[in-house]
This record gives structure tokens, C-alpha cells and sequence, in this order.
């Protein structure tokens, strides 16, 4: 069955999600909180009961609880998932958030793209807190499935992502990921084996299991967090980027960062040896 564009700018059902401080607590520490400093200044991220010090959330905790979208979703039509690649990822958050919370999801098929021999879905989910009725945060997706191309074209318009700046960045920040950091991020949810199967990785054409993406973006998201924002969750906005090459678990990751804009940066992300595993990043903030 070909990709479905009957279907684009279809929302789904409205469906619930509810999460807990422990949710919160395991997501941090999968995206590398507190490793550079157990007990310094991430603590709010990384425990619940610290004398003076208030839980937090990551702003980049709702790829995790806000990614599911609602019940009934539109269908993209029938295809191989083992085709399918994270190509994109963006989120947008209205405020702090609560460590436990219930939300609302309605999730919209943006658009389904021809790009040749492969197809680009892309999704968006708007999430509501249940007991306000207040907008809680909005992310968006986009997978690439090989194979697809073909399919005609529909849905809303994009610019291409930024295309970073040949000067030296406004700012770097490096994080180190652990060796069984795979092994941590999955506990939030994503239970992909390709993640955690060295026998599903080599099969899928790897030396060993691959880190998350959604991972490398938690870590380049506590990068922008902590180096544009000063840490203070309310004044992180929104990020979204394109995926462009695997991590490895183990793997040092450097957060180039070129402030263009008061409130605005563009980034990527590299490895250590200086491949570029996340571009076209854009990110808004209070400056």
C-alpha cells in the first residue's frame, strides 16, 4: 500500500499521558544529568528531596511523554519500520514542568513528502495539562523511510533547516556520554533493541548498538539549557534540529552554539571526531 495522503491533516482522538516524578528523574539521568557533578548543580533535575532544592524537569522531557499522540491517529499508510529513520526532531514548551502531571494529546499528521527513493512523514502533537485546560508543550516530528519515494507530495510547507555559520561558535559546551548510556535512556520508554541488541545491530549494519537520537537531543538540549538560559527552565522555548549521524555509546558530544539574535541561536552537534550527528539546529529562548 502506498503512503497514505489521504490522510494528511487528520488529528487523531484526544488520548492522555501522565508521568511522575520518578519519570522525570530516570529521563535526566538517560540524558546525562549530573554525571560531570553527582551532587552540584543539576541536583534539581536529578533528585526529588534535596534540602532548599525544588525539583525541575528538562524542557526536552516531552519527547518522551508528549511523543505518543492521542488515540485513533491517522494512518501514514502500510511500509517496512525497519526502513524508517529519525530525521527530525522539535519541541516547544509553554512554562515549566511539573514533575507529576497528567496532559492531553491531539496528535496531526502534518504531511507526508516524495523526496525521491524515500518518503518524509511528518508529525506534530499538541498536549494540554488535564486539570488547567493550559497549553503544556508541542512537539513535532519527522521520519525518513526509505524505499517510499514515489508517493506524491502533500501537507505543509517547510524552509529548509539553517545552514550554520562558517565563524567561530558564540559558545561550545562538551558532555561525555557513558558506555551503557543506551542502557539508561531506554528505561524512559523506548525499548528499541537496536539500542540495547548487539545481534539487531549488526544486523542492521552495525559494529554494536547505537545511542538514541532522542538521547544525543537530551544532551544537546541540557548543552543550550545550561549554556544560553543559565539553567532556568523558564526560559527555554523551543528547539528543533535534523538528525544526520549515529552515536555511539561512549561517544563525547560538543554543543556548538552561534547566538545570531537576541532570544535566538543556531547549533549542532559533533562527535569527537568532529562529525556532525545533529545540524540545522534552531533555538529560542528568553534572553
Amino acid at each position: 500500500m502506498p503512503m497514505n495522503l489521504d490522510a494528511v491533516g487528520q488529528k487523531s482522538d484526544p488520548g492522555r499521558n501522565s508521568w511522575t516524578s520518578k519519570d522525570a528523574l530516570l529521563y535526566a539521568l538517560g540524558t546525562g544529568a549530573g554525571q560531570l557533578d553527582p551532587t552540584g548543580f543539576e541536583l534539581e533535575f536529578t533528585t526529588e528531596n534535596s534540602s532548599d532544592t525544588p525539583q525541575r524537569v528538562l524542557p526536552t522531557f516531552p519527547v518522551v511523554v508528549g511523543m505518543g499522540g492521542g488515540a485513533n491517529a491517522p494512518s501514514w499508510g502500510t511500509f517496512d519500520f525497519r526502513m524508517l529513520l529519525h530525521a527530525e526532531q522539535g519541541v516547544t514548551v509553554h512554562g515549566p514542568i511539573p514533575p507529576d502531571a497528567e496532559i492531553e494529546t491531539v496528535q496531526r499528521l502534518v504531511g507526508i513528502y516524495d523526496k525521491g527513493k524515500a518518503a518524509v512523514v511528518r508529525l506534530e502533537n499538541v498536549s494540554t495539562y488535564v486539570e488547567t485546560g493550559a497549553p503544556a508543550f508541542t512537539t513535532r516530528f519527522a521520519a525518513f523511510i526509505r524505499g517510499e519515494g514515489g508517493c506524491g507530495s502533500r501537507g505543509d510547507e517547510f524552509d529548509n533547516p539553517p545552514v550554520m555559520p562558517e565563524t567561530v561558535p558564540s559558545f561550545e559546551t562538551t558532555y561525555a556520554t557513558r558506555h551503557d548510556q543506551a542502557l539508561l535512556y531506554r528505561l524512559s520508554g523506548d525499548r528499541n533493541p537496536l539500542h540495547s541488541d548487539p545481534v539487531l545491530a549488526k544486523f542492521a549494519g552495525f559494529d554494536r548498538p547505537i545511542l538514541h537520537g532522542l538521547c544525543t537531543y537530551g544532551f544537546t538540549g541540557r548543552a543550550l539549557l545550561h549554556t544560553l538560559c543559565g539553567s532556568d527552565v523558564s526560559r527555554f522555548i523551543s528547539m528543533d534540529n535534523r538528525f544526520t549521524k549515529p552515536v555511539m555509546p561512549g561517544d563525547t558530544l560538543t554543543v556548538r552554539m552561534w547566538v545570531d539574535a537576541p532570544g535566538h541561536a543556531l547549533y549542532q552537534t559533533v562527535n569527537q571526531d568532529g562529525t556532525v550527528v545533529i545540524d540545522g539546529g534552531a533555538f529560542n529562548y528568553v534572553s
